[in-house]
């Protein structure tokens, strides 16, 4: 005979989510989803783009993700501007809002309107802080190394900013492992607090962060924040969008290039998404998301429902049978061979 199962013995759900974790090893808390603004004044025209930033930031999403150089198809800086119009819009947003932008792209053809130089980094700020109409930007990201700017030179011109008020953190983007250390390392000499946070290019089908830049951050206490977690489009369901004509972002730039060499892979991955009963563009925004390391990543969102989407994503929680499918599918660098320093969780 069966015996009955208490109620102590009766399987539990699984907590939901925690909304907010913290950057890394400090103490601001951070949504998981960042609301990246890279599509703003080009695919989402400014009146969509103001209620996006109003619909992500109601529905928990607490960080705006922009740069300098973003809004290049109207000026360069637009896009900062459109994001200080939005939080003018009303009162105490700026105070619910985590502000990050970037520096480093080239502004202009001026010889020194671009890179990490001491004087760009300074006269960057300043604009940026104008367009965005605050007197202070919550995290301060390289856009990329300057092998060219010495490191002394770098964190001069940010202590010089995080002193006076105008940058409260520094992160970087793009940087490789030993650029984090060698970062982390300079700071230190300086008794400075040093990097935050790493922003990186990391999703199923483009892995190579987790050979160095993840143990690296995780080594050095900086939140890692995933940008293009669902690779410009190809791992939303691009197969489906393009033989049903509804395709936007996925049939063209970097993931029109990239889709012919990823078919094969695309395929068996649309194909697991509907064996399991998830969409594509949840799934692989899961994945991302349950990786060791990763504090958030940066969406991209052009309508409502891509945010709504992309909040279930943080609620999914594939199986282990369901991660080693996607490993198989999706393999690490190297076909699972460990890295110079294999993560260790």
């Amino acid at each position: 005979m069966t015996e009955a199962v208490t109620e102590n013995e009766a399987p539990q759900p699984e907590p939901e989510p925690e909304p907010y974790v913290r950057l890394g090893r400090l103490a601001t808390r951070v949504s998981r989803l960042w609301l990246g603004t890279v599509n703003f004044s080009g695919r989402v025209e400014d009146d969509d783009a103001l209620r996006l930033m109003d619909e992500a930031l109601d529905r928990g999403i607490n960080c705006v993700d922009t740069a300098d150089i973003y809004g290049w198809r109207v000026h360069k800086g637009h896009t900062e501007e459109l994001v200080g119009r939005w939080l003018a819009q009303k009162g105490g947003r700026r105070d619910n809002v985590v502000l990050a932008t970037k520096v480093g792209g080239e502004m202009s053809e001026r010889v020194n309107d671009g890179g990490l130089s001491a004087r760009h980094i300074v006269t960057a700020c300043e604009q940026s802080l104008r367009r965005l109409g605050v007197e202070r930007i919550d995290l301060y990201q390289m856009h990329r190394i300057d092998r060219a700017a010495p490191w002394d030179e770098v964190w001069q011109a940010m202590d010089h900013l995080v002193s006076s008020g105008k940058v409260l953190y520094v992160g970087s983007s793009n940087f490789a492992g030993w650029h984090i250390s060698e970062a982390q390392a300079s700071a230190r000499r300086r008794n400075t607090l040093g990097l935050a946070s790493e922003q990186c290019l990391y999703n199923l089908a483009a892995r190579h962060a987790e050979l160095e830049v993840l143990p690296a951050a995780h080594h050095h206490g900086l939140a890692t924040l995933a940008w293009s977690p669902l690779h410009g489009g190809l791992l939303s369901g691009v197969l489906d969008k393009l033989n049903s004509g509804t395709a936007v972002k996925s049939a063209q730039g970097r993931a029109q290039t990239l889709l012919p060499a990823l078919r094969p892979a695309i395929e068996e991955y649309e194909e697991f998404c509907r064996r399991i009963g998830h969409h594509p563009a949840e799934a692989g925004l899961s994945w991302v998301l349950s990786r060791p390391g990763i504090t958030g990543a940066v969406i991209g969102p052009r309508t409502v429902e891509h945010i709504d989407s992309a909040l279930r994503a943080t609620r999914l929680r594939l199986d282990d049978d369901q991660l080693a499918e996607l490993d198989r599918i999706f393999p690490p660098v190297g076909r699972g061979g460990p890295g110079p320093e294999a993560w260790a969780g």
